[in-house]
Formats: C-alpha cells, structure tokens, sequence
C-alpha cells in the first residue's frame, strides 16, 4: 500500500552503521540489528532522541535464523526501502573462523533473507571491503563462493586453504561478498529490487583504529601516504556512498561493487613497488 511507512534496516551500529542511519533515516522507520545489546542500546537511544523514528533487533547475522527473523519483522513494519549491511569483523579483532562466519556466511544469510521480502524499489547495499580486491581466486574457486549454499561454505576448499589467517580470511570474505552480489542480482532484478556491494578503504572508526595499533597498522598508514590520499575516510564519505547506492540516482547500478578508498586499491595494482 501506497501509505506503508518506508523501512530502513541497517545491521551494525558501530561507526559506519552509525553515520548509514542518521543519513538515511530521516522520515523513515529504521531498524538497527546488532548482536551486541549494549552497543545497539545506546545508538538507538541517541538516533531516538535526535528525532529518528528507530528501534533496535537484537541480531547476530551469522545465524540464520536471527537474520531471516529481521528480515520478517522488517517487511512488517512497512514499505522495505533499504537494507544496509555494515556488521563485521575484521583481522585484527577476530580469528579466521569468526571472520568466515560473521563477513562471508553472515553477509550470504542477509542477501538471502532480505531477497525473499525485497518490493519493487528495495536496495540492499552490502559493506565489503577494499581488501576483497586483492584476492587471488580462480574463475572455478569465484563460482563456487558465488553460488554455494551458505551452509556448505564454510567447507570449500578455499576456506580450509586460508586455515588460521585472518588476514586471509578476511580477504576472501570480502570478494565473496563481490560475487554474490553478481550472483544475486538477476533474482534481486526479478523483484524489481538492487543489490551492490561498497567496498570502503581504511576509513576512521574504532575497528580501523584498532588495526592501525596491530601489527600491520603502520605498513596501513604508509599505503594511505603512498597511494596520495594521505588520510583515512570518513564514516560519513561511507555514509554518502551507501546513500547513493540505495537511492533513486542509482536505479541502473545493481551486481556490482564501489570502491570508496581514496585510491588505494588503484595504487596497489599499477604503483606499489614489486616485492
């Protein structure tokens, strides 16, 4: 129905999820998911007492079940605008497994829960990352994590070949959420609803933070001073982009990904010096 009020679910309320909603919110229900309660507490309490109509989902995305019972309460609030996944887990805060779980099979349960109640105009726009453009997969290894059940995933040759890397992990998490968004788009089409993937570069939040203090974090900030952009980006650069993706100048863009790293990526594959 025409009068249906327009839904916002955005999982994560960490920075990225943070910035998403408040850009997006206005005027619209926003469902928050986040497995952390306290965490998910206090954005709702703020984006509440800033105005916005929102209300938070306990929800750990890596379970199946809990997404597909996001996804249905969404679709019960109103009109599906936007989905806007952001929840993750990166290398220097989580262990290979948990990587695989919560950035590849989680981001294949969101894609698959939210495509069974996706209207005419719904976009979901997935959080990737730079990282997953520095994969080294094969055609055969790609449609395999493109098409795979989620619950055969975490048995691929690919994933037992990466064993206890998170860094590894994480890269492979991140190109499958690329090709599963390619993967996903003519079902999404059907519905007459988009599916892309943003893929951010190192971008100013505590999970950034905290990679920036690991064992690799000064090798991170000097690539951000060779590739020229000499900063980090912002949640609210991220923010713009996942508005763009999900919005009405985009209606063309669907199974493909943005990149939102200051060229970075662009650096590493024509200018890095070869080891």
């Amino acid at each position: 129905m025409a009068d249906r009020p327009e839904v916002l679910v955005v999982t994560g309320a960490g920075g990225m999820g943070s910035a998403v909603a408040r850009r997006l919110g206005s005027g619209r229900t926003v469902l928050v998911a986040d497995a952390s309660l306290a965490g998910l507490g206090r954005l709702v309490d703020a984006l509440c007492s800033e105005g916005y109509a929102a209300q938070g989902v306990v929800t750990d995305v890596s379970d199946r079940k809990s997404v597909e019972k996001l996804a249905e309460t969404a679709s019960g609030e109103g009109r599906l605008a936007a989905v806007v996944h952001t929840a993750g887990v990166s290398a220097a805060t989580a262990s290979a497994q948990k990587i695989f779980e919560v950035d590849m099979v989680g981001t294949v349960h969101v894609i698959d829960a939210f495509e069974k109640v996706a209207a005419r105009g719904t976009s979901l726009v997935c959080v990737s990352s730079m990282a997953g453009h520095m994969a080294s997969l094969s055609r055969e290894e790609e449609a395999v994590l493109a098409t795979a059940p989620a619950e055969e995933l975490m048995g691929l040759d690919a994933v037992a070949a990466v064993g206890d890397n998170a860094i590894g992990a994480y890269i492979l998490s991140k190109r499958a959420n690329h090709v599963r968004a390619e993967a996903a788009a003519l079902a999404w089409n059907r519905r007459g609803a988009r599916i892309n993937t943003l893929s951010p570069g190192v971008i100013s939040t505590a999970m950034s933070r905290a990679e920036a203090e690991s064992d690799t974090g000064a090798h991170m900030l000097r690539m951000l001073d060779a590739c020229g952009a000499g900063r980090m980006g912002t949640t609210g650069e991220i923010a713009d982009a996942a508005a763009f993706l999900a919005g009405p100048e985009s209606r063309y863009i669907t199974g493909t990904d943005l990149l939102v790293d200051g060229g970075q990526a662009a650096w590493i594959r024509r200018h890095r010096p070869a080891d």
